[in-house]
């Protein structure tokens, strides 16, 4: 009797269904993870977009970049407050308002904070960066806080202190009188302006002492066309992650055409390599380092807008960003654009990849890989985990992916 042969599998056989199911499965979620990834990325490019060239052109270590973010989100929450009031079909559209006006906020903010504070510790980055977090602090309890009665007190503050300034301005000895009509003038307005506001604090009127955010969350409820997404097999495409890819390109499109097309743009390169030669070429580095810092805060504010789409607005909103922000310029390169992109888009997807464990299901097979990643999967761990990633890089390239070059670098 012959001896039977074990019946051997076709060449073109496919696998069992559940085996090409689970194959699925693990690409989809793949494929979700690195769409959300990528969209975590471009809040952290356009925030990372305004303090590049900040950083890069004046050096300036500004800690309130992540307030300014926060001052963004904040505008988008009051103008959808506004909108609610207009009733439908305005209210679907309050986002194309919130955007400009988040831009404008934090870009007059971030003008009054270069204007007022840094232009002063130019060459001091040590002071520089106490001062602007010790803004960032002040920024925090100002949203914890700030009522009707506050605005009143600081824009009575405001008029007898700059009214003041500006009316002995005009007379021929000021220079000779300027320290002391300071030094009599602060002290008056600050005493008037603290009087009238504890009187508004006694009053009854609750509309007038009740802060208006208080130190909770509060929702930004997305425009109805932004809410829910397209299939994807069993996974869905949110449209609110599409529409700020898409807000990423436009912004990375509007500056790259405004630094290399326009003529302020030109002078914010020329100031970015070498600020002396360009001072001795007639280039107002005083305007440039204003319009800079406002462009800069303005991108903020729009990051700020499109955080809105992701989750609750708190006044803790921007501690959360800026330490990313700043790691995705230094591993970018210092004023380079395309290693911004580069860096960002990078740094959100893997963030997000090993904070959601997507790859868990992809080491499956592998115990070992598969207990790591599990491990890591928590939001602090996964902070590790890049922070160590990102360490190891910085020693093969310590001036990132796009090192600046120039005369005034070389030298």
């Amino acid at each position: 009797m012959e001896k039977m042969l074990p019946t051997l599998p076709a060449l073109n056989s496919k696998p069992p269904k559940s085996a090409r199911h689970d194959k699925e499965t693990i690409v989809l979620q793949l494929f979700n993870g690195l769409f959300n990834g990528l969209s975590t990325g471009s809040v952290l490019l356009i925030a990372a977009l305004g303090l590049a060239i900040v950083f890069g052109l004046m050096g300036v270590i500004n800690l309130a970049h992540g307030e300014l973010m926060m001052l963004g989100a904040y505008t988008t929450y009051v103008v959808q407050n506004g909108f609610k009031k207009l009733g439908d079909p305005w209210l679907d559209t309050y986002i194309f308002f919130a955007l400009p006006a988040a831009f404008l906020i934090a870009g007059l903010f971030g003008l009054v904070l270069e204007r007022g504070v840094i232009r002063y510790l130019y060459g001091r980055p040590l002071e520089t960066l106490l001062a602007t977090w010790g803004v960032s602090l002040i920024l925090q309890q100002f949203v914890r806080s700030v009522s009707w009665t506050m605005v009143i007190g600081i824009a009575l503050f405001c008029l007898l202190y700059f009214g003041a300034i500006w009316i002995l301005q005009k007379r021929p000895n000021w220079g000779q009188i300027r320290n002391w009509a300071i030094a009599l003038i602060l002290p008056l307005s600050l005493g008037i302006a603290a009087t009238v506001g504890v009187l508004l604090q006694n009053t009854k009127k609750a509309a007038i002492v009740r802060p208006w955010f208080s130190a909770r969350n509060v929702d930004v409820t997305a425009p109805a066309w932004l809410r829910g997404g397209f299939p994807v097999g069993t996974i869905q495409i949110p449209y609110a992650r599409l529409f700020i890819i898409v807000l990423t390109i436009v912004c990375v499109a509007g500056l790259y055409w405004f630094l290399n097309r326009s003529r302020w743009g030109l002078r914010i390169r020329s100031v970015t390599q070498n600020r002396t030669m360009s001072a001795c070429l007639g280039i107002p580095t005083e305007s440039v380092d204003a319009l800079t810092f406002f462009l800069g805060s303005g991108l903020a504010g729009i990051a700020g807008c499109a955080i809105t789409l992701l989750g609750s607005v708190g006044p803790n909103l921007g501690s959360n960003y800026i330490v990313d922000t700043f790691l995705v310029v230094v591993v970018g390169g210092v004023g380079k654009i395309v290693g911004t992109i580069v860096a960002a888009m990078s740094i959100g997807t893997i963030d997000y990849l090993i904070s959601s464990q997507t790859f868990v299901p992809l080491f499956s097979a592998i115990e070992p890989l598969k207990q790591f990643f599990e491990f890591i999967g928590t939001s602090s761990m996964s902070k590790v985990m890049v922070f160590a990633l990102i360490i190891v890089f910085l020693q093969v390239r310590p001036a990132g992916i796009f090192p600046q070059k120039g005369r005034s670098v070389d030298a």
